[in-house]
């Protein structure tokens, strides 16, 4: 409540001192800034316990696809001699908060014109985020398998925070070109029809 209030006071301000103009100007910033605020504890333990256990799942079946010794029991997955906890910060819900923002940032900055592709980027932003994450578990995973636990504990691990960034970025990007090909080729069938 207390981190909320802040935008309202903010809008307010705004609206008192340059009017609805300024107001409706600095839309985007105002809305922006709900990224600002925590998300509720009670939230976070719902949604964490699920998104840990989905990203184990995946790992450990994209890892046994490729041959790898690979086991799985809840959230601890076993490769090799090495015991691997996925933990709550390992879940992605921080990381999918962030990169949704991020991607509504990417969003403001083109802005398309199409209401329509705008919302589907944003949604599909989810399963993208959860994407990057599965990779950089995977990454993780690796690293331990092939260079042992120091390494995978090491400064690997704070460097695939940042490859789960670059990656769902990339993703982004590509997802927007390809809502964007579709976009012109329908709107070419379109003008085929009408001529």
């Amino acid at each position: 409540m207390e981190a909320g209030s802040h935008i309202l006071v903010l809008a307010s301000a705004l609206l008192l001192w340059r009017g609805w103009a300024a107001l409706r100007m600095a839309w985007f910033p105002l809305f922006f800034l709900i990224f600002m605020i925590p998300l509720p504890g009670v939230l976070v333990q719902a949604m964490t316990v699920p998104l840990k256990a989905a990203v184990s799942y995946v790992a450990e079946n994209l890892l046994h696809y490729f041959d790898y010794p690979v086991a799985r029991a809840g959230v601890v997955i076993q490769v090799g001699q090495y015991q691997l906890l996925v933990a709550d910060a390992c879940a992605g819900l921080n990381s999918m908060f962030t990169l949704e923002s991020l991607g509504l940032l990417y969003m403001n900055i083109v802005s398309h014109a199409s209401r329509t592709r705008n919302v589907l980027l944003a949604i599909l932003i989810i399963p993208i985020s959860f994407v990057a994450n599965v990779v950089r578990v995977v990454i993780l995973i690796l690293v331990t398998y092939h260079f042992g636990d120091a390494a995978g504990q090491g400064f690997v691990h704070g460097f695939a925070g940042m490859v789960l960034f670059l990656v769902a970025l990339t993703l982004i990007i590509a997802v927007d070109s390809l809502l964007g090909r579709f976009e012109n080729r329908s709107g070419q069938q379109r003008g085929a029809v009408h001529a």
